[in-house]
């Protein structure tokens, strides 16, 4: 119904002073075809998710996925956009085409290029993601919005601290092992719970180690109909694909429950007609470490205001009851906006077929989640993902 994976690419994600985004685009494009097995005449149309909002000079990119082969030349090509969230809804977008009948194969590009831009263009990028009637302004930053939703959350909750350390330690080490993440290097509790000359706040209470990495960097995927898939030795298929989205204004909402997320996760579990139990896996959008905490309270895996409990009694590190952000998560992966997204399904992809860069689960999982949002949970994207073969 929704299409299945049968081939992917991914760039390392970080500070890539020698790729422009036409190259990034290009590289993963090729990749991705030769990982499908497949020629660039074979593509019925392409969709890239890219979000730049001024961080990047060219502001049309779609038809740049054509440079990579002329085989690709007069393939329709959209770009789309849904802030944090715009490679999950690029891969929605390529769904969409494979269950109206419209394409048999669809080539999904996300990408970023930001480690280029100044930061003042990068602040103001990502603040364009908020409602800015209310939420931008000069000083106005993303991490702003967390560090207050954090401020409300302890408010409600009690202190969290130790806990938010524990899922940046957990994350680093997970990305220390994944070649493709931009920060390569295990970081311990105590250094993830101390302020330090090396992990200042940023926007207090939120250190260095909670805040997600401005990146470079860009992922592809192949995805095809059934009858095209079933003659793959190996297809990754989308079992369910939800978009839920919320208001734009937090002043409408109990930022302190991510209930699109929650509906998101619901609706994914119950189309799937599974529950978060026979999940082998999820990765999850940790911009911050505070969103990873509360996410874990949106999926179900404990109740409003016990997030903590998931994390400190070790039920998502990698040998726990669900190993969340295997790949290091935004935390440490990286979070290049366009990419983002579709990374998550390549990586949640290249686990389920035994072939993750980093950290590969004993018992190769048949089943594995993911959650990407755009903004402070407005746009909310589930996707459940399952070996086939």
């Amino acid at each position: 119904m929704f299409g299945n994976i049968i081939g992917w690419a991914h760039t390392p994600f970080g500070k890539l002073a020698g790729e422009s985004l036409e190259s990034l685009i290009t590289r993963v494009t090729l990749d991705a075809l030769a990982h499908a097995h497949l020629e660039a005449r074979d593509i019925d149309e392409i969709v890239i998710g890219h979000f730049n909002q001024g961080m990047d000079p060219q502001g049309s990119p779609a038809s740049l996925v054509l440079q990579a082969d002329s085989g690709l030349r007069f393939t329709p090509s959209t770009r789309v956009e849904n802030a944090c969230a715009t490679g999950s809804a690029a891969v929605r977008q390529a769904s969409s085409l494979i269950a109206s009948g419209q394409a048999k194969i669809v080539l999904v590009v996300g990408v970023e290029k930001m480690t280029a831009a100044t930061e003042e263009a990068v602040r103001q990028a990502l603040v364009s993601a908020s409602y800015v009637a209310e939420e931008g302004g000069a000083q106005a930053s993303f991490v702003g919005l967390f560090a207050d939703i954090t401020q409300q959350y302890f408010s409600r909750y009690g202190d969290q601290s130790h806990a938010l350390a524990c899922i940046a330690a957990k994350n680093h080490h997970n990305g220390s092992i994944n070649p493709l993440a931009h920060l390569r290097k295990s970081l311990d509790v105590s250094f993830c719970g101390q302020e330090s000359a090396s992990n200042p706040y940023v926007v207090k209470p939120l250190r260095r180690t909670d805040c997600s990495l401005v990146s470079d960097g860009a992922a592809a995927l192949v995805l095809a109909c059934d009858d095209v898939a079933m003659r793959r030795e190996q297809r990754i298929s989308i079992r369910a694909q939800v978009q839920v989205n919320d208001y734009l204004p937090i002043s409408r909402r109990d930022i302190t429950r991510f209930e699109g997320a929650s509906k998101a996760w619901h609706k994914a579990l119950s189309m799937a007609s599974l529950t978060l139990d026979d999940l082998n896996f999820v990765e999850t959008h940790d911009c911050f470490t505070i969103a990873e905490l509360i996410e874990y309270e949106a999926m179900g895996l404990t109740l409003p205001g016990q997030g903590a409990k998931a994390i400190l009694e070790g039920w998502t590190q990698p040998d726990g009851r669900l190993p969340v952000n295997l790949s290091g998560g935004l935390k440490a992966k990286g979070h290049p906006i366009g990419a983002t997204g579709v990374s998550m399904h390549v990586l949640t992809a290249m686990q389920l077929a035994g072939e993750s860069p980093g950290l590969q689960l004993t018992n190769t999982p048949s089943l594995g989640g993911l959650f990407n949002m755009g903004g402070a949970a407005v746009a909310n994207y589930v996707s459940i993902l399952e070996r086939t073969r």
